[in-house]
């Protein structure tokens, strides 16, 4: 199951960089959660065919996270900027309360 999540995770990402049709496949089978069976019959292929397209595609985005690492940067960037919020919780002031304003500006952005 946490394979398929860091798939579906790593799609988000480098999903634009596969065909149409990889980003399909690894839609339904990770964002809908479908078996390869449900797959192989909603799209009229064997199921082989369906978990060979899953492997290569993930297999892809993998490769893809390796060499630029946008996942694993983004990843970083969000717990900093929680991490950050987090210190300034309680903290009394003009400028911590400026710092959470920021701070949770930057993380909404990075979230969207």
């Amino acid at each position: 199951m946490e394979e398929r999540l860091e798939t579906g995770w790593l799609l988000t990402f480098y999903g634009p960089l596969l065909t149409e049709r990889q980003q399909k496949l690894l839609a339904l089978y990770c964002e809908e959660d479908f078996s390869l069976s449900e797959i192989a019959a909603r799209e009229g292929i064997s199921r082989q065919g369906v978990y060979d397209a899953v492997r290569r595609g993930a297999r892809q985005l993998e490769e893809y996270e390796a060499m630029l690492g946008l996942a694993e940067r983004y990843r970083r960037l969000t717990e900093g900027l929680s991490e950050g919020l987090e210190v300034l919780r309680d903290a009394p002031g003009d400028h911590a309360q400026r710092a959470r304003e920021i701070l949770t500006r930057l993380l909404s952005q990075e979230e969207e």
